[in-house]
């Protein structure tokens, strides 16, 4: 798994022994339920092969290329939702799902994202993937993908190994642990992006993108990675409220033109791979 430090600088991730949990801010945690949103997402239930049952919420049309959507750390909340109405509206449309990995928990700061990071069931949540990729395929969409941003960028890399039947993935600023995943062993196109100046060490930084861009040409796999200069973490979070939660956490940059290019190369990915 990985731990988040906070401090007078920067936080940085760094990597710790997979699926250990450790939960230093339980006594403050307090959570709500998923924000409600403007955008026209249909709430449907999904369930695994274990009988496990999971909320998921879709938008798009029915018979468009599948895209699972992977949260941050954060849960189901504004900007996940924002980034799948974005998807579902990119040159033809995509039909984009995103599955509660939470179960229907928000943090609403760094200790309660935390605490709801270490509690994550990495393996579970990879069921979960697997799981919301066939309901993509059973119901309209003929290919699906996956994509993430942060905690679910690197569930993203993970599902091209771990996950049957993914076309492609697009994984924005996490890498998993050689634990849960080796990118070595990829099996859909896997297309990543990170900002130059990300410090989260071991996880989204620079060394771990070339680190990935390297498992991947190893795997053998159609692959890109981009390094978006003069960014940092979560740069494609671009809502007010957004902006202003990367600021609080020292994470002050904004290049309008790097998301715009990172959407572009998206769009061009997914098209590629998801075109019947």
């Amino acid at each position: 798994m990985l731990r988040f430090i906070t401090s007078s600088s920067a936080p940085k991730f760094f990597p710790t022994k997979p699926f250990h949990i450790i939960s230093p801010f339980s006594s403050r945690l307090s959570v709500r339920s998923m924000a409600d949103s403007a955008a026209p997402f249909s709430k449907i239930q999904i369930q695994r092969d274990d009988n496990t049952t999971f909320d998921a919420y879709v938008i798009g049309k029915h018979d468009a290329p599948g895209i699972v959507v992977l949260q941050e750390w954060w849960g189901v909340d504004f900007e996940i939702k924002n980034h799948a109405a974005m998807i579902s509206q990119l040159g033809r449309g995509f039909k984009a799902l995103i599955p509660d990995l939470y179960r229907g928990k928000v943090g609403l700061d760094v200790a309660e994202a935390q605490h709801l990071f270490d509690g994550l069931d990495w393996p579970g949540a990879v069921k979960d993937i697997h799981a919301s990729v066939d309901w993509l395929k059973a119901n309209g969409s003929k290919k699906a993908g996956v994509t993430g941003f942060c905690m679910g960028g690197a569930l993203a890399i993970a599902s091209s190994v771990l996950v049957p039947h993914v076309d492609a993935v697009v994984a924005f600023y996490g890498v998993p642990s050689s634990e849960l995943a080796d990118p070595a062993q990829a099996k859909a196109p896997v297309q990543a992006h990170f900002g130059e100046l990300d410090n989260f060490v071991g996880f989204s930084d620079v060394t771990a993108a070339k680190a990935l861009e390297e498992k991947l040409k190893a795997s053998g796999i159609p692959h890109e990675v981009h390094i978006y200069p003069g960014n940092s973490h979560a740069f494609m979070n671009r809502s007010t409220e957004g902006i202003n939660r990367r600021k609080n956490m020292g994470l002050p940059d904004e290049d309008e033109a790097s998301v715009q290019l990172a959407w572009s190369r998206f769009q061009s990915w997914m098209t590629q791979y998801l075109s019947s």
